[in-house]
């Protein structure tokens, strides 16, 4: 379960939360739209919350890497 959306800086990202039993990164864009990626090591999850732009870590570190589904 996650525990909280986050929000962070960027452009097209508006929240972000993270499920540690599950490993699952939930991702809420400004649009309305959310996935949620699986497998993702919560570094990948604190990356994303200490980068000077989400939505260009999320571009660079995380499509294409993980699994994921909209939701």
């Amino acid at each position: 379960m996650i525990d909280a959306l986050i929000s962070v800086e960027s452009s097209n990202v508006a929240r972000v939360g993270y499920d540690n039993d599950a490993q699952t990164l939930h991702v809420e864009f400004k649009n309305g739209n959310a996935y949620q990626y699986f497998d993702v090591p919560r570094h990948i999850f604190e990356g994303i919350l200490n980068a000077g732009s989400a939505g260009q870590y999320l571009n660079q570190v995380i499509k294409g890497s993980f699994r994921y589904a909209r939701v």
